[in-house]
């Protein structure tokens, strides 16, 4: 059966589970989601890129874990306290460097060509279940390369992976997908599915299972899940 489009809402916005209710919430379209760039004036934007430029290039030379703020700080020529009042922390460094990665991704969600986005205006939509793979393979292709920021911005307190704006918009668009897919429980099993690309857990088995195997067991697990309503 085909849904209506209205904007970029990953599909259509269809609400989570728990807004199909005739009393639940209105739905958040998932275009609200995205983390917004910063508003900021023109010197405090370029201190911006000088730091984040800074910290991009230590990290990959030393590894997250041996990069201090102070190093950042002197190699983007800007005082500790800035870098800190800016920042908050090495993990909060960490994110803003991720939001620009986090961006291209979603534009792709939102916007691209299918299966990974909705397609053309006016073409049939995607089936959900290949949108969800296709996703479960865009994600670990941005995951992969950063997985050491990613494992520190998901980790910096206790929760912290679910505080992150970027992971609501991960979740409500696999939920909109698994909806679609008639399944008996959208937002439980987008979480789930999310867990299995946490960073912590891709971390701890990829020198085990290797990269193939871990895109296979994500491939398995959103077949599943997309066809749990099914025929």
């Amino acid at each position: 059966m085909a849904h209506d489009r209205s904007g970029p809402q990953s599909a259509s916005a269809i609400p989570p589970a728990d807004a199909l209710a005739a009393d639940g919430p209105a739905p958040v379209p998932l275009e609200l989601l995205r983390t917004p760039p910063p508003a900021e004036r023109a010197d405090a934007a370029r201190n911006r890129a000088a730091v984040l430029e800074a910290a991009a290039r230590l990290f990959a030379e030393h590894g997250v874990a041996a990069v201090s703020m102070d190093q950042v700080a002197a190699a983007a020529g800007v005082g500790k306290g800035t870098l800190f009042r800016r920042f908050g922390s090495k993990a909060g460094l960490g994110a803003a460097l991720l939001d620009a990665r986090e961006r291209v991704l979603q534009d792709a969600v939102l916007r691209g060509p299918a299966p990974l986005g909705p397609g053309p205006a006016g073409a049939p939509e995607p089936d959900p279940a290949e949108r969800l793979t296709a996703f479960v393979d865009a994600y670990l292709d941005y995951l992969l390369p950063h997985l050491d920021l990613v494992r520190m911005s998901e980790t910096a307190t206790p929760g912290a992976r679910y505080q992150i704006g970027a992971y609501r918009f991960w979740h409500r668009h696999t939920a909109l997908l698994l909806t679609r897919a008639a399944t008996p429980d959208p937002d439980h099993d987008a979480h789930s599915l999310l867990a299995t690309l946490a960073a912590e857990h891709v971390h701890a088995l990829l020198p085990h299972l290797g990269e193939q195997r871990l895109r296979d067991g994500a491939h398995r697990l959103a077949a599943r899940l997309a066809g749990a309503g099914g025929d």
